[in-house]
């Protein structure tokens, strides 16, 4: 029995949901799988920023350690920035520099590459991303080799989305515990040294930046101290 491509990267993306893997994880599948459907020779995956509305370079099947997380367009920017606004796959078989979307961004060696494919990376409807896929010569991208790359971009769009809201959350919780620390290291600062509220959070900060420690990693060295302190007391 013939297997059916759509199915079997179906069955490798639920794999890819189910393991939990961070966003890195999941862009390197997804810029692997890409790979694998087209041969080409570079891959881009970029992400959209909706705190600023820029499309950032997040990650490359061609190392840009430069580039990436630093690398943004607009929407409407390029050929990239095209898809996101217009929620469409453009398809250059040859000569891409030439077309008039068509943006050249230094680092990018990609950009000299003749042929250029662009496929929206979905979410619930909406656009978080692009895959880029580009060859060294021209390469006439058949229909069956778009639609799957859609239909992967379709797929690991909600995949990508559910690692980046996991992301986040624990992003948030990390800032919830580290004021919860602080606040508390505060509280010790203003009782055992008189000190207000303010200069008991400069007093923190100071020390942070002097020593090169995080803020949290203070304040907890002074939340321990105390309780020893306290235990000595007894």
């Amino acid at each position: 029995m013939p297997s059916n491509p759509q199915l079997d990267f179906l069955h490798r993306i639920s794999g890819i949901v189910s393991s939990e893997r961070t966003i890195e994880e999941m862009l390197g599948e997804l810029v692997g799988m890409t790979a694998q459907v087209t041969g080409c020779d570079a891959c881009l995956v970029y992400l959209l920023d909706k705190d600023n509305g820029e499309i950032v370079l997040r990650a490359s099947q061609v190392p840009h350690a430069k580039e990436l997380g630093t690398l943004r367009l607009k929407i409407g920017e390029g050929v990239t920035g095209w898809v996101v606004e217009h929620k469409s796959v453009v398809a250059l078989p040859a000569n891409a520099s030439a077309d008039a979307r068509f943006k050249r961004f230094n680092g990018l060696v990609e950009d000299t590459y003749e042929a250029f494919l662009s496929v929206p990376l979905v979410s619930g409807g909406d656009v978080i991303g692009v895959v880029n896929v580009h060859h060294r010569e021209p390469h006439q991208h058949s229909s069956e080799e778009i639609s799957l790359l859609t239909f992967i971009g379709e797929q690991m769009g909600n995949a990508v989305a559910r690692a980046n809201l996991a992301q986040e959350n624990a992003r948030l919780q990390e800032e919830l515990e580290t004021r919860k620390v602080v606040e508390r290291a505060k509280g010790i600062l203003q009782r055992s040294q008189s000190l207000s509220e303010e200069e008991a959070y400069l007093k923190l900060r100071g020390e942070s930046r002097r020593m090169r420690r995080p803020m949290k990693e203070l304040a907890e060295a002074i939340i321990l101290a105390d309780e020893l302190n306290r235990e000595r007391s007894f």
